[in-house]
């Protein structure tokens, strides 16, 4: 893969990606969350402040190229790329709210534990969606089958 093909996978909005490039690039991100951890625990022994910036310098671009590889991977099903705010924004909402409810809700299941469950069942949709079912066979309104290429 040329240094044109990763910067069009990680960070083109347009076409379509296939399940592996898209595992590829969740492994990438893996990777350098891993690397950011262990450098933002080193540092932040040392230097709390340069920790943050740098982590937010990489995190950003890494945040914008996870919508861009979302976005292909969902065009790849036959599908709009604005499926992406129910899939990560809808679950980071519900999170948020639930965790605002605080666990006083006497007697059965909580408001709080009812969004966290609904979130937590969207994130799986998410990951079934994204990583774990084929794409449309043949061309789409997105573009050509990444399998035919």
């Amino acid at each position: 893969m040329d240094t044109g093909n990763l910067v069009s996978l990680f960070f083109g909005f347009q076409g379509r990606i296939n399940r592996a490039k898209y595992w590829l690039a969740v492994a990438v991100y893996f990777a350098i969350a891993i690397v950011l951890t262990v450098f933002a625990i080193t540092v932040g022994l040392i230097g709390g402040i340069l920790a943050i910036l740098i982590a937010l310098i990489i995190y950003i671009p890494m945040l914008i190229s996870g919508v861009a590889v979302g976005i292909k991977r969902l065009h790849d099903r036959g599908k709009s790329g604005w499926w992406l705010l129910l899939f990560y924004g809808v679950p980071a909402v519900l999170g948020w709210v639930s965790g605002g409810m605080g666990g006083g809700m006497g007697g059965g299941m909580g408001g709080g534990m009812i969004l966290s469950l609904v979130s937590f069942v969207i994130s799986i949709w998410a990951i079934v969606e994204l990583g774990f079912l084929r794409g449309t066979p043949g061309a789409n309104a997105y573009g050509p089958d990444p399998l035919n290429l």
